[in-house]
């Protein structure tokens, strides 16, 4: 008689075939097992709470270090604990496999009635609407079954896997050679452009005078890089997407920056002043196109590339030429060729660039806080190319962050825009930092955010992290109370430490879990004792005081209608206004089109 195997090890060993290495759980009885399993096979990284199991998984993926890791929670808390990792990496399309452990199949309530085991909810059906595959084991999955759910996470527009074991499935004796009999399958293929395709875009580029590129996320690290000398060659300006921020250095001289709902005044401003743009491996929803869709590229053809069907026929914005194909390929196709030179276009976008900088001065804070703006830019250019740098994923930290940071070439840049749920910054930091464990990693985060996940100081300190953590410290939500105070006459409740939160002092909070921690002060970016910090191993914090009034301009402006509903003004139209003369010469594109006047 053939020997027999524990099938959780069985299955561990087969993850490992398939790249994993990296293991972060909770424990529990449901799938004690499992954990049984990783024990030997993996780097186990045990967190205080299946959450940051779950978006320490997904960022230590998307940060593309060494191996590749997998998130283990047990059954009942344990996944609806995770669930929001898993909507955290179906709406950022990122690779997250999840195993989650279930009662024995004996305990299944089978609808019949609310509970019979203990601790059971239905895992599957939970985190179905919010994975590309959610799928139960009641008996053992032969090793090509788990290859092909797992590769229809990380193949094509990626997204989460939860796959659901029984109790007793794990602890099930199988014959290996049995469940390995058939070969592993062959990754799903990712549509590839015609060569008609690449012809029509490159003609269009070729017939444009403001053609512009927006590279996304879809558009990965390797094949930027690769590109990078034939995108340099080809002449055209290129900004990037939020989630595409790391593609390029913002040095390069044809990358007119990031445009968004919340994104750089300049950029916005070229790219609505674009008469083609190519959108390559962006979705180009809501808050890259503006609330206002119906503005988006106003005087210019929009050409959408992207793997999704769904996402190109979803009506907004307008797209004149939508190509379902692999982004990376079609940039590749476009780029061979002469060069598409247009010295008068570039040279508007970086004129436009110098008279709207970044940090504007309309923003106001009171003596004794750091101007976040000024802050963050003083910490990029301290930043090396070698940093790791993880913005937190709403409010001001991560607006300011993604409007601020001047990426170096090198770096490794991603946040969480599209859940944008309080308190994912520090499970986010802490993944990527163990994917890059040689590599200094830097976090911003809010403190009504922070206080949402911070039980993961304990996880940061045990490991003794390399992470650098600016917490920025204004008593609260500072958009709940920007939305509270323009919308509501400042009636605010529950946004600040004066109308109900509740916030610990925060130097012997970091002080409890034995991480350094510092206030900073002007100046600071030239202080010896912030810098020694800054640049030594392991964990450290720093306190950002922010004024609980900052303002945080320039912003797209909304209003409430009399029906109720919002509208806005289209993405060239930030606000405060600019003045009439700023205006003329930034906005001349437009002007012409009659598209400004209608809104001011």
């Amino acid at each position: 008689m053939a020997d027999t195997e524990k099938y959780a090890n069985v299955l561990v060993s087969w993850l490992r075939e398939l790249g994993y290495t990296h293991c972060f759980f909770v424990a529990g009885g449901n799938i004690m097992h499992l954990i049984d399993g990783i024990r030997d096979q993996m780097t186990c990284i045990p967190t205080v709470h299946e959450v940051a199991a779950g978006l320490a998984t997904e960022a230590f993926n998307a940060a593309e270090g060494e191996g590749r890791a997998f998130a283990l929670v047990t059954a009942g808390p344990g996944m609806t604990n995770a669930v929001t990792a898993l909507a955290s990496a179906w709406l950022e399309s990122r690779e997250l496999l999840m195993l989650g452990g279930q009662v024995k199949t004996e305990d299944l309530n089978r609808g019949a009635i609310r509970q019979r085991g203990i601790q059971e909810v239905d895992g599957r059906d939970i985190a179905a609407p919010v994975s590309v595959a959610s799928v139960r084991m009641e008996t053992p999955m032969a090793r090509h079954e788990v290859a092909a759910l797992v590769e229809q996470g990380r193949t094509g527009r990626r997204g989460p896997v939860f796959l659901e074991i029984c109790l007793d499935v794990t602890a099930a004796p199988v014959v290996r050679a049995d469940l390995e009999a058939q070969p592993l399958p062959a990754p799903p293929a990712i549509p590839a452009p015609s060569a008609d395709d690449i012809a029509q875009v490159r003609a269009l580029l070729e017939d444009a005078e403001r053609p512009l590129l927006l590279l996304g996320g879809g558009l990965t690290r390797t094949t930027v890089r690769e590109l990078l000398p034939a995108l340099r060659a080809a002449g055209i300006p290129f900004m990037t997407t939020w989630n595409g921020i790391d593609r390029v250095g913002s040095d390069e001289p044809l990358y007119l920056g990031r445009p968004n709902t919340w994104g750089q005044r300049s950029a916005n401003v070229i790219m609505q002043s674009a008469d083609l743009l190519v959108a390559l491996g962006t979705r180009l929803g809501l808050q890259q196109t503006g609330f206002n869709w119906q503005q988006f590229i106003p005087v210019g053809q929009v050409v959408q590339v992207d793997i999704d069907a769904a996402e190109l026929a979803k009506g907004h914005p307008r797209v004149d030429v939508p190509i379902e194909a692999d982004a990376n390929a079609l940039l590749a196709g476009i780029l061979d060729g002469e060069p598409i030179e247009r010295p008068d276009w570039l040279a508007f976008g970086r004129h436009v660039r110098e008279v709207l900088p970044i940090a504007e001065d309309g923003n106001e804070h009171r003596e004794g806080y750091l101007d976040p703006f000024r802050f963050t830019l003083a910490l990029a250019d301290l930043a090396t190319a070698d940093d790791v740098f993880i913005p937190c994923s709403s409010g001001g930290a991560n607006s300011v962050s993604m409007q601020s940071w001047q990426q170096k070439a090198g770096q490794v840049i991603f946040a969480d825009k599209g859940l944008a749920s309080m308190g994912i910054g520090l499970s986010s930091a802490m993944g990527a930092a163990f994917a890059h464990p040689s590599r200094r990693t830097i976090m911003i985060e809010g403190d009504g955010g922070f206080a949402q996940n911070l039980q993961e100081l304990g996880t940061v300190a045990a490991h003794d992290v390399n992470l650098k953590i600016f917490l920025c410290v204004n008593e609260g939500y500072a958009s709940i109370r920007t939305t509270q105070r323009n919308y509501f006459g400042g009636a605010y409740l529950g946004c600040d430490t004066k109308t109900g939160l509740g916030f610990p002092a925060w130097e012997p909070l970091f002080a409890a879990f034995g991480i350094p921690v510092q206030t900073l002060a002007d100046g600071w970016e030239r202080d010896s004792a912030f810098l020694d910090a800054f640049g030594a191993p392991g964990p450290a914090a720093f306190i950002v005081p922010v004024d609980p009034e900052q303002t945080y301009l320039p912003k797209i402006t909304s209003r409430v209608t009399e029906s109720g509903s919002m509208e806005s003004n289209p993405l060239h139209m930030m606000s405060p206004e600019l003045p009439d003369d700023v205006a003329a010469d930034v906005l001349r594109h437009i002007v012409a089109s009659g598209q400004v006047a209608q809104q001011r």
